[in-house]
């Protein structure tokens, strides 16, 4: 019966072609027996990424990547190294910050003068 050669993606673990020098053997034990694939397996290593690059090509940067996604130095940020550059960036993180406590602050006394809290006489 005709068809593919599949033994080379047959995967054996712990063994090794060929005869071992006892020396080896008995001052590495197993170890040495774990180290080097055999040939089925050293097969499955080199054609599972021949086999991938065969089925979807080989330009998948090309065809998956999305342009433009990472951004331009221009939008990016910036950090500051300088002694003024840092002072400068502080200054204007602390400006935006207290702009942005304001705008809280209006927006709570805001929503208290709408929603005027019950009184004690109301209450009862």
């Amino acid at each position: 019966m005709g068809g593919l050669n599949l033994e080379v993606f047959k995967v054996r673990f712990n063994q090794i072609p060929g005869p071992i020098d006892p020396v080896l053997q008995n001052y590495f034990g197993d170890l040495l027996t774990d180290m080097a694939p055999p040939p089925q397996q050293f097969g499955m290593y080199v054609m599972f990424p021949i086999g991938v690059m065969y089925y979807f090509g080989t330009n998948l940067d090309n065809r998956f990547a999305v342009p433009e996604f990472w951004p331009k130095a221009e939008h990016s940020h910036k950090i500051p190294f300088d002694r003024d550059e840092i002072k400068s960036e502080y200054i204007r993180l602390a400006k935006r910050q207290r702009a942005f406590d304001e705008i809280k602050r209006e927006r709570e006394a805001a929503q208290a003068a709408q929603n005027p809290a019950p009184s004690n006489a109301e209450q009862s």
